[in-house]
């Protein structure tokens, strides 16, 4: 019998339609799958005992024909979107055994269309990072390796524990958000696909907030067209979220027509940075042959303040980030440490509940915030932010999408970039501008490196315009061809 986890989204909704599999029997798959891979260290809270149970419900509802659009389709979800009565912790040893009494809006709609969940997945804490390396539950391991060494590698984050759980083979999707890359980048250091929607197109109610203006929820899976299905269950307006847009959701998989012939796709001058890797460069100019290759045109654009985008994002995200953690001060819930008054109770609680990156982060933001500072800093990233927007909007006049990198590498090491924070930060030079532009953007895996990683390639939208963002990149991922798998050395 085929291995049933290595099926597509799509491919196990056929089977499930003919009859030929069981939503149990790809919850028990998976969660074998998930039992073997722990090495992987992708999964903060495993439920197997709820994916039996939903999946039970959901045989149920296909034998008297009501199955929904992801119906027994087994998922993986963050842990930073809140699911009721499961504990979510957003990877912090500050929301110790929080368990919420209700579920964020994105997770519903899953659920409304019959997906299970496997369970809640690691990440960098609080979504601040790029590599998986903060979390208060250790570090997501990459289930790739170099050939070149036997070194475990980094998956990529924030969400770099549904990447990984993607990749493994551990669930046939995972839900993912993206303050300034965090959906793409770690796609790209795993060789699955993940799309980051338009802002707003997702609601953030119920998901622990980082940077309110940035944050976005999306989906991660193996392939543009499973990305395509999950997002159209995830989306949809809601008014318990004041920055949902109230459009209809497309059916985002019959923009797949496999026909981009006349589409102008976009090749920006300023993502050729100074210094680019070789490999990355070859394969951005591989993916524009492609698409000319299948009748689309290509034009050189300009995004003339690009080069601003990361020192925009870096005082913008910080600062939205320290008005939203404000709220954990161990009074209503999550870790409580006891001090000599209320201030001393706030200090040491937050002391100890929070890691060296979020506080970098949060100390960054107030910093930028105060008094003195707010016009110098805050302001003025506002504005220039504003002008990167016109940018894409000046762009988008005449191009229909963008192709550009995913990220600047492969995947890296433990270690290898923990100690210089501004050299993380440059993990998300490519993914950042897009989302200060609050844009759609995709990355799937396009090529390898000349050591056996994965290397992605990424596609940005029009506003809202999440068809046309799919339609190319499916071109791209059947031009590329890309049936590389990690070796499974994790299951040993």
């Amino acid at each position: 019998m085929t291995d049933l986890t290595r099926l597509t989204i799509a491919a196990a909704r056929d089977g499930l339609a003919k009859g030929d599999i069981s939503a149990r029997e790809l919850a028990a798959a998976h969660i074998t799958a998930m039992s073997a891979a722990k090495s992987l260290n992708a999964y903060i809270t495993e439920t197997p005992e709820q994916a039996v149970e939903q999946a039970t419900a959901s045989d149920a509802r296909r034998a008297k024909g009501e199955a929904g659009k992801l119906d027994g389709i087994p998922l993986a979800i963050k842990d930073l979107f809140c699911t009721k009565g499961v504990l979510t912790t957003a990877a912090s040893h500050i929301l110790d055994g929080f368990m919420p009494p209700y579920e964020s809006t994105v997770t519903a709609n899953l659920w409304r269309e019959g997906a299970v969940l496997l369970g809640k997945t690691n990440l960098d804490e609080f979504a601040m990072g790029s590599s998986n390396e903060t979390s208060f539950y250790g570090n997501v391991v990459n289930p790739w390796r170099r050939q070149s060494d036997n070194a475990a590698l980094v998956p990529g984050g924030s969400s770099g524990g549904s990447a990984a759980a993607v990749a493994a083979f551990t669930a046939m999707g995972a839900t993912g958000t993206d303050t300034g890359g965090s959906i793409r980048q770690p796609a790209a250091f795993t060789g699955i696909t993940g799309a980051k929607p338009t802002y707003g197109r997702c609601s953030r109610w119920g998901v622990i907030a980082f940077a309110s203006s940035l944050d976005q929820a999306g989906p991660m899976a193996r392939t543009v067209r499973d990305c395509a299905i999950m997002l159209e269950a995830m989306a949809g307006f809601d008014p318990k979220d004041s920055t949902s847009v109230d459009l209809p959701v497309p059916n985002f998989e019959a923009a797949l027509t496999g026909d981009i012939r006349g589409l102008k796709i976009g090749i920006p001058k300023e993502y050729r940075l100074e210094g680019i890797n070789a490999e990355i460069d070859a394969l951005w100019q591989q993916g524009i042959d492609w698409l000319k290759a299948a009748g689309a045109e290509i034009v050189d654009i300009s995004l003339p303040h690009t080069k601003y985008a990361l020192p925009v994002y870096y005082i913008i995200a910080p600062a939205e980030a320290s008005s939203n953690l404000a709220r954990y001060d161990g009074v209503r819930y999550g870790l409580r440490v006891e001090g000599s008054d209320l201030n001393d109770m706030y200090a040491r609680t937050r002391g100890e509940g929070f890691g060296d990156e979020v506080k970098r982060r949060l100390l960054i933001g107030t910093y930028a915030l105060s008094a003195g500072y707010y016009d110098a800093y805050y302001l003025k990233a506002q504005k220039v932010r504003a002008r990167i927007a016109e940018d894409f909007r000046a762009a988008f006049k005449n191009v229909d999408a963008i192709l550009t990198p995913t990220a600047p590498s492969a995947a890296f090491g433990f270690g290898e970039k923990g100690d210089d924070p501004l050299e993380m930060y440059l993990n998300d030079v490519f993914t950042v501008p897009a989302s200060l532009a609050g844009l759609p953007g995709l990355s799937l895996p396009a090529g390898l490196s000349k050591d056996g990683l994965p290397l992605g390639l990424q596609v940005i939208g029009r506003p809202f315009d999440e068809e046309t963002m799919f339609r190319v990149s499916g071109v791209l991922e059947e031009a590329a061809a890309f049936t590389a798998k990690p070796a499974d050395w994790w299951r040993g």
